[in-house]
């Protein structure tokens, strides 16, 4: 019998369809539930931050103008590919959150069918958002939800991949791109989850995925001219008040939520108001 050396897995970023080191060169050390350790990921930098942005905007032209039943199509896919590695996921989740099986397995569920319930949205989200509004005169008058461009998520520690799920799939649903830092303690899942998005047909960039400290991460965020809207749902209401007071600049949208409801996707789209003339 021969000893052979363990090899560790190296979890990056990823940024633009890519996972490269963090420029920094700075990482920082995850234990498992029981404070063993378990791996070294990236501790990301401003310029990081920076580099997913740029990847973002260059991707949301195109994810925006994609028909939503594409876009519908696209998140299912993702939801299959996550179906087809769930032993991976839910070995990471127990091992870094400490729950049983039984409820990584039920995480793992649920985050497939999230995916799968937000695809469902793409083509149904602008009747729901929209509408058709009575005016005076020989026009009609039409109110359309729009994408509204780059928007940043911060990630809930826990659940760690249900959670990250949750703020992102809602954003990239409408036709918005998103820069998302995972959980602190617990990023595998959200790691494990870029390699699913690397290998489906999901265009470079409208998904990059930073791993850190919110500390560091979130302040750059809101403060980021480039970034239109920020979802802090994974902060402690304490840092709240500062974040929203860095994001107040540029007129950045920033919300947190509780739950998973249509209310997500429309809480970072912006109403465009057409008026047509009617014909005689």
């Amino acid at each position: 019998m021969s000893n052979r050396i363990d090899v560790k897995k190296t979890y990056k970023l990823y940024i633009n369809g890519a996972f490269p080191r963090t420029e920094s060169g700075r990482t920082y050390e995850v234990k498992s539930a029981k404070g063993v350790f378990v791996a070294n990921p990236c501790l990301a930098s401003r310029k990081d931050l920076r580099d997913a942005v740029v990847a973002a905007r260059a991707a949301h032209s195109g994810w925006n103008k994609a028909t939503a039943y594409n876009r519908g199509q696209i998140l299912y896919r993702i939801a299959e590919m996550l179906e087809g590695r769930r032993a991976q996921f839910v070995d990471e989740i127990m091992q870094l959150t400490g729950v049983t099986k039984v409820k990584a397995e039920k995480e793992v569920t649920d985050s497939v069918d999230r995916l799968v319930w937000y695809a469902g949205w793409t083509d149904k989200i602008a009747s729901l958002a929209g509408s058709t509004n009575p005016v005076a005169g020989p026009f009609y008058n039409f109110t359309i939800p729009e994408s509204m461009g780059v928007v940043a998520a911060i990630a809930p520690e826990t659940p760690s991949l249900l959670g990250f799920i949750d703020v992102v799939a809602p954003i990239i649903t409408s036709g918005n791109t998103v820069v998302v830092l995972a959980s602190t303690k617990a990023p595998l899942s959200a790691m494990t989850f870029a390699e699913v998005l690397a290998t489906s047909d999901l265009p470079h960039g409208v998904i990059n995925i930073l791993t850190g400290k919110k500390e560091e991460i979130a302040p750059w965020m809101a403060s980021h001219m480039d970034i239109d809207a920020l979802d802090i749902s994974g902060l402690p209401a304490k840092q709240h008040g500062p974040i929203k007071f860095a994001g107040a600049e540029n007129l950045k949208r920033i919300h947190s939520f509780k739950s998973a409801d249509p209310g997500r996707i429309i809480a970072f789209m912006e109403a465009k108001t057409v008026w047509h003339p009617i014909g005689l």
